[in-house]
């Protein structure tokens, strides 16, 4: 296993956010933590990369106790990609750059330059390379966001909502180059979502929460329409098309 989150509990000052969270995730595979607004998806995301730390639990990646590292050697494990990216006057290649920093020692080596050179073509963002990333649209920093995680070289990507605010192309743009990085270099990712269908068309397994605990976890063929709308309090059909499950309100 590549992630084992075993009896993870969150609390803002007195109140429970989360309870008893456990599931695993293998190399290759993406899973979509889903569920209504509020019910802990980014509290358990910052969690699992020790941004928050949790009351109780324990997060292993690749065998690792991460809430006993250093957060220099979690960001050689873990690229995390927020909601939002912070916008600087730095040209997208320069905070693609950024993602080398746990790894470089003393000075960026001709080496560290290579490997972003290398994401950048692999994502297709020679055009934007020079660009400053304040200049950039909301998909187009999105990309760089995700192509500084993956300079990291990290076993595990994070992606806190990584297509919201998105037009229709650059959602499976960047979900296409999500999977495309899972599969390619051996790593895995966790993904938190809103949208049923993106999540079913592109996630290997899924996680609902509800009232901070697991309700439902597993692959699709598990995953009910009862699931969904006990969940989410909307009665729903799933319905197969081109080999794509499909999520239809009733």
């Amino acid at each position: 296993m590549i992630l084992e989150v075993n009896g993870v509990e969150f609390q803002y000052r007195s109140k429970e956010v989360l309870t008893d969270i456990r599931f695993h995730l293998k190399k290759n595979e993406i899973l979509a933590i889903l569920g209504p607004n509020g019910v802990g998806k980014t509290t358990l995301l910052k969690c699992m990369n020790a941004i928050l730390k949790p009351k109780s639990g324990t997060i292993l990646v690749d065998k690792e106790d991460v809430l006993k590292l250093e957060q220099i050697d979690i960001a050689r494990r873990m690229g995390y990609v927020p909601q939002r990216c912070e916008c600087a006057r730095l040209t997208a290649f320069d905070a693609i750059l950024l993602g080398r920093m746990p790894h470089i020692k003393w000075n960026i080596t001709t080496e560290d330059v290579m490997l972003v050179e290398a994401t950048i073509r692999k994502l297709h963002l020679e055009e934007l390379a020079l660009r400053y990333i304040d200049e950039l649209s909301g998909g187009e920093l999105q990309k760089v966001g995700i192509a500084r995680a993956i300079a990291q070289n990290p076993k595990l990507l994070l992606l806190d909502e990584p297509t919201s605010s998105l037009d229709l192309r650059n959602q499976l743009e960047i979900l296409n180059i999500v999977r495309d990085v899972v599969r390619k270099e051996n790593v895995s990712a966790v993904m938190t979502m809103h949208d049923l269908n993106l999540a079913f068309r592109y996630a290997d397994k899924f996680l609902f929460l509800k009232n901070g605990t697991i309700f439902a976890a597993g692959s699709m063929g598990e995953i009910t329409p009862q699931t969904i709308e006990e969940v989410y309090g909307v009665p729903v059909t799933i319905q197969n098309y081109m080999d794509v499950s499909v999520v239809i309100p009733v």
